[in-house]
């Protein structure tokens, strides 16, 4: 018989579930406030209309959905078949109708969280890759959704802000982004504080270094690359 819940059982695993799907309802929200005329605007991202951003979304979902089917069945899926795929694939869904875009969205995110919630609690651990290369848990899926709706529902450009991202969510990007520099040995001379916690990220052994300071919000809209300040230099990329 299906489950009609989540067959998690971790507690942490459970409550990013819940914020992964609190993401979804609020990219949900921002989407479905905007008319079908207004998809053709801009976004955040220089070079992606609002189209773009949608269908990215939801074909991520779908990508997504294939690790977790990975995880179930242990046969390898893919996320996408390669960059140029996912890239076409994105091209292709923003000259779709509104009403097929709106529905790419709205169906794979039921599709996702339908293989999260029949998840095997014992399959969460199982080791699938993602588009990058990595090999993750499957638990890891719930984080890379997590991000990327919230972050999202920010380019859309049509009121959401950094503000609206749970502490939670804006602390591990933070975490990611500044992890990313480091790696890259991007972040030399550069050192990123929050005022709220004090904490200091990037070349923390820098004698002379630029910083970055502020809010964690602004600290995280400007890591990621979306800042619209202009007094700030650009960060370095990080994905």
């Amino acid at each position: 018989m299906v489950a009609r819940h989540d067959l998690a059982t971790d507690p942490r695993l459970q409550e990013e579930l819940l914020q992964a799907r609190r993401g979804t309802a609020f990219f949900a929200r921002k989407l479905n406030e905007l008319s079908d005329a207004e998809l053709d605007g801009g976004t955040r991202l220089p070079a992606w209309t609002r189209r773009h951003v949608v269908a990215h979304v939801g074909y991520n979902a779908r990508a997504i959905a294939r690790l977790v089917e990975w995880a179930a069945t242990g046969i390898d899926t893919p996320m996408y078949s390669s960059p140029e795929a996912r890239n076409r694939e994105i091209d292709f869904g923003a000259t779709l109708s509104p009403i097929a875009l709106r529905n790419l969205f709205d169906h794979s995110a039921v599709h996702l969280s339908v293989e999260w919630r029949d998840l095997p609690d014992t399959h969460w651990t199982h080791e699938v890759r993602t588009a990058q290369g990595r090999i993750v848990p499957a638990s890891e899926t719930v984080w890379m959704r997590t991000r990327e709706v919230w972050m999202h529902a920010v380019d859309l450009d049509n009121g959401a802000t950094f503000d609206d991202i749970p502490t939670p969510v804006l602390q591990r990007l933070l975490k990611d982004i500044t992890g990313a520099w480091k790696t890259r040995g991007t972040d030399a001379g550069l050192l990123v504080t929050v005022n709220e916690s004090g904490q200091a990220f990037g070349d923390t052994s820098a004698t002379d270094p630029t910083i970055i300071t502020g809010p964690l919000p602004a600290v995280v809209e400007w890591a990621a690359g979306r800042s619209r300040d202009g007094t700030k230099p650009a960060p370095p990329p990080w994905i």
